[in-house]
């Protein structure tokens, strides 16, 4: 009789142990009050939240220059019961979204408060530091799935060392978060110190969409409309990808992982083509260069799948994947974001199972050392 019993209780033990289990590599967490983070900040910079607020470096002062295409860009069934807005109840994300798709790690990317976009350098860095310790208070503290990232404004890099430093000592970070729309592009040598300290750290150099760095996010000026700023993002990360490239980053910082997060990974074949070819005729110019932009492409980035690219035929993105490399890409699902990607629907091509093993799991396990 025990026989009876036991063996499919040991089936589908062995069943459980499996499945894979993902690792998602962009979840945003929200402050549900000012008051969540003003107890990490000093009383100086306190008051001058509440008094001035924000003042982006964007000529819309301190709101963002394009309405939303969904409040607070999330998900009409991601605002939790209790208030707030979407991001900020751990309950709900764990019944929502880490519990049922089996979240084994979640990598936290803030964006609240435009953490990147003051022009006060001083108030940006205040609120990075206190957003730092409150990642750990309330998420990783309270659920140890969700590992937190050092948010670090490249644009005060003297800060962003000290803060780097500080949040080393801690040890429970696992990313160090920079800007792409920084106010230079992140191959210049202003910005190496960032890199030289995070590659000594082995830490990953993540680089998530957004922000506002004072120029226009587009290189023909301001958009239109928000589908249009939306569409840009993808054109800043390839003007970083170039910039980081050409300026020779990786050459410099041979350890250095840089992780390229929510920009999709569409554009990366075409872009990196037009390097190699210009790469060819103009090396003297980039003599620290020594390989093809390819190929430090394919050593020294890694690229989160979402948006996740969908052509009209599913051989297209099976191309797409093959060229860019299965061992490069990293599952998100930009929760709770209003283009949230179900890893359960993602992929619109058949994937084999060594494929979905690393990109669901195996590359980031490893990349952020879980």
């Amino acid at each position: 009789m025990s026989d009876v019993i036991d063996r499919p209780m040991l089936a589908e033990e062995a069943a459980a142990q499996s499945r894979l289990r993902i690792i998602d590599c962009d979840v945003h967490p929200s402050i549900h009050a000012h008051a969540d983070i003003e107890q990490f900040m000093p009383k100086r910079w306190q008051q001058h939240l509440r008094t001035y607020g924000s003042h982006l470096r964007t000529p819309y002062i301190g709101t963002t220059p394009y309405p939303r295409s969904s409040p607070l860009i999330a998900r009409r069934d991601a605002w939790p019961p209790t208030g707030g807005p979407p991001g900020s109840d751990l309950d709900f994300m764990r019944k929502q979204h880490l519990d049922p798709l089996d979240i084994e790690y979640g990598i936290l990317q803030v964006l609240d408060l435009f953490i990147f976009s003051q022009q006060n350098l001083e108030f940006g860095a205040a609120i990075q530091r206190a957003i730092n310790d409150w990642q750990l208070a309330f998420w990783s503290d309270r659920e140890p799935r969700l590992k937190a990232s050092i948010l670090a404004g490249q644009d005060d890099t003297e800060f962003a060392i000290a803060e780097i430093e500080r949040c080393a000592k801690i040890g429970r970070y696992v990313q160090i978060n920079v800007c792409p729309r920084a106010n230079e592009p992140l191959g210049r040598r202003r910005y190496w110190p960032i890199y030289a300290r995070a590659q000594e750290l082995g830490l990953p150099l993540g680089i998530h969409v957004g922000g506002y760095g004072g120029h226009a996010p587009t290189g023909g000026g301001w958009p239109s409309y928000y589908v249009e700023e939306h569409q840009s993002n993808a054109h800043t990360m390839a003007a970083q990808l170039a910039s980081l490239m050409l300026e020779g980053v990786p050459e410099r910082f041979p350890n250095l992982r840089i992780v390229f997060i929510e920009g999709g990974f569409g554009w990366i074949p075409s872009a990196t083509w037009r390097m190699d070819r210009h790469f060819e005729a103009f090396r003297s110019e980039v003599p620290h260069l020594k390989r093809r932009p390819s190929e430090y492409v394919k050593q020294h980035f890694w690229f989160t799948t979402q948006p996740i690219d969908e052509p009209d035929e599913a051989k297209h993105l099976r191309s797409l994947i093959e060229w860019v490399g299965a061992d490069r890409l990293l599952f998100s699902s930009d929760y709770p974001h209003w283009d949230f990607d179900d890893p359960r629907y993602a992929f619109k091509t058949p994937l084999t199972e060594t494929e979905r093993r690393k990109i669901f799991n195996g590359n980031a396990r490893a990349l952020y050392k879980l």
